[in-house]
């Protein structure tokens, strides 16, 4: 039993799968949602301060480099030009659009790319945590909903 709550918590922490496909093992598993909620929000948040603090670091620190300076480039460039763009739409509900952004589960949403979002558009840290959390939280109930309604439909045929 215990081995599924650690394999729960490590695919919160895969990068695209997250939370969103852990919630899914977790009551594929049979798994009481009442422990894999907490334990797949732990996961999903554990590696963003370091995306906060590192990613970017990374991709400058990349830039330049000949082989994947290109790429680090156009990451930087594209992430600040949209991250512009969404200042720009946003105003003000930058924190809303984030929350949104991380939750709603969606392919290429979540809490890495979030988190990189913010990071790249110079966010406070404490105010990005608060909405990429919220949105965790947000993802975690619909997926959960999901997921457990669906999985105890099947294994109550």
């Amino acid at each position: 039993m215990l081995t599924k709550y650690l394999i729960t918590f490590l695919i919160s922490m895969v990068p695209l799968v997250e939370l969103r496909g852990a919630i899914v093992y977790a009551a594929s598993q049979q798994l009481p949602l009442y422990i894999a909620f907490p334990v797949c929000i732990l996961g999903n948040m554990i590696p963003v301060p370091f995306i906060f603090f590192f990613a970017r670091r990374v991709l400058e620190w990349g830039a330049d480099k000949p082989v994947i300076g290109k790429f680090f480039s156009w990451c930087l460039k594209k992430g600040h030009k949209g991250g512009e763009k969404l200042k720009a739409k946003a105003g003000n509900g930058l924190f809303l659009a984030l929350l949104l952004f991380v939750g709603i589960p969606l392919p290429g949403t979540g809490a890495w790319t979030g988190t990189l979002a913010a990071s790249i558009l110079d966010m406070d840290f404490k105010t990005s945590v608060k909405a990429v959390v919220c949105g965790v939280l947000l993802a975690g109930i619909i997926m959960g909903a999901l997921s457990y309604l669906g999985f105890g439909f099947l294994f109550n045929l």
